[in-house]
């Protein structure tokens, strides 16, 4: 490497890459890769998007990094640049130095630390990898008026993680909806007010696997005392733990410690507590000490903001028409969004096609089957409200008029018969337990059954929803 510049080394990087790969595709995914800058055993690389620096790091990785160790030498590291915002350079991030945090390690780098060890040696916690992603922040979390309660809930206790307002916390929604994101997104603005809070994010899977461990091990004192020592506890998938009552056991002294204190307690599930099989009564009553809110499906104008977000993000701006093509048919998943926007770009770059609706209908027949997305859960309701001369709105109360349950329990039947929705998603939405929904899909199908009337009146609603 001795006198050569930046631009020389990455050329001949570039070189060894594309004699390990066909020309199409080191043509689609390296044609506008340029180098920065290489210092420090560092180089720095210009891609046109994140969506690339995805691609790197997952479908890429083993022939860029093979590359890089022979052109630069063993450890070398990389960090990528790309604009946020399309062909903005005043958007540009720096994903191996720039992060939302401070305190955070950047997980782009692929020095991702290993979970938080809970029977470390010693006695002495010292400071722990969170577990965080950065990416997961407030800032880029796309707000519309489904998700702006449970957003702002989160956002209040990332701000003020010393008050006991909402804790603990508990978040519930249907997979995909980003759970996930909002409860890291709290944990980043703590360590961004605090950078010395010992902050960890870790999933039900992985607590459990510690669990194990530690019983192996004869050390549950070591892997209590562990959990103890956090500040900000954030679970995801906490309906994982149903059935393992030694961890539950476990995690019982950990909740009550934690929340005796004043530290926070974070959770999310597919499933409010009440829904919650398989859970010590004892340990379900501490979920409800708190707030428990749903982060619901996003609704159409969320959906229209996310694809705009995703796919400037990308560096490709959608069509107006295009968006509500995707809009209009991916109607319960921000990921299945997110997938959908990836996808097409794919397509679009390696095939050289202009995004039009009808590409994106074309990735949408094998990405989320759009030919059972044609009747929703809105157009359900308001079919069913209608023809049992109704206001929606009542539909969603309290209130058990025969007219007014009758026309709940044929939304719930219908819902499950036309939709993808699950019983507890179709709960979610009418606020009813999926116990609740089960027993008025039964209930329907023996109405059906026996009376005629009614049967004829499920035709006709059936009828208007085919149009």
């Amino acid at each position: 490497m001795m006198g050569k510049d930046h631009k020389s080394l990455w050329q001949e990087c570039l070189s060894v890459i594309r004699d390990n790969m066909s020309p199409e595709l080191f043509d689609v995914w390296f044609r506008d890769a340029e180098s920065l800058g290489f210092n420090d055993g560092k180089v720095t690389i210009s891609v046109p998007s994140e969506y690339f620096v995805s691609q790197y790091e997952n479908r890429l990785y083993n022939v860029l990094r093979s590359a890089l160790r022979k052109v630069y030498g063993a450890g070398v590291k990389i960090e990528y640049t790309y604009n946020v915002v399309g062909n903005d350079p005043t958007s540009a991030v720096t994903l191996a130095s720039s992060s939302p945090s401070v305190s955070l390690k950047n997980p782009i780098s692929r020095q991702i630390a290993q979970p938080a060890n809970p029977m470390g040696d010693g006695v002495v916690y010292e400071e722990i990898e969170s577990q965080l992603n950065p990416v997961y922040n407030f800032e880029n979390y796309c707000i519309g008026n489904s998700n702006k309660l449970p957003f702002t809930i989160a956002e209040f206790i990332g701000n003020n993680p010393n008050k006991t307002d909402f804790n603990p916390f508990f978040l519930y929604g249907n997979t995909g909806v980003g759970k996930t994101h909002l409860i890291q997104a709290i944990g980043v603005r703590v360590k961004e007010r605090i950078p010395s809070a010992r902050v960890l994010y870790i999933t039900s899977r992985i607590f459990e696997n510690q669990y194990g461990t530690a019983v192996r091990e004869k050390r549950i004192n070591d892997f209590v005392n562990f959990y103890q020592s956090i500040d900000v506890l954030l679970i995801d998938d906490i309906q994982e733990l149903s059935g393992k009552t030694g961890t539950q056991n476990a995690f019982f002294p950990i909740f009550n410690y934690l929340h005796q204190k004043g530290k926070l307690l974070v959770m999310t599930s597919d499933r409010p507590p009440v829904d919650l099989d398989g859970f010590m009564e004892r340990l379900l009553s501490r979920f409800k000490w708190g707030v428990t809110e749903v982060l619901p499906s996003p609704d159409l104008e969320l959906r229209k903001a996310i694809l705009r977000q995703k796919s400037d993000k990308n560096g490709l701006a959608l069509p107006e028409p295009v968006i509500d093509v995707i809009a209009g048919h991916v109607t319960e998943s921000v990921r299945e969004l997110e997938g959908v926007v990836l996808s097409l770009i794919t397509r679009a770059t390696l095939l050289n096609q202009p995004v039009t609706p009808e590409l994106a209908k074309l990735v949408m027949q094998s990405a989320v089957k759009i030919q059972k997305r044609k009747i929703n859960f809105d157009m359900i309701v308001e079919a069913t409200a209608s023809y049992y001369n109704l206001d929606a709105d009542v539909i969603f109360s309290r209130s058990r008029v025969r007219d007014i349950s009758d026309a709940r329990q044929v939304i719930m039947y219908l819902a499950s018969k036309h939709t993808d929705l699950s019983s507890t998603s179709i709960g979610y939405k009418l606020s009813r337990t999926h116990v609740t929904v089960l027993h008025g899909i039964k209930n329907v199908e023996n109405r059906i059954g026996t009376e005629p009337v009614f049967c004829d009146s499920i035709e006709t609603i059936e009828k208007s929803l085919r149009g």
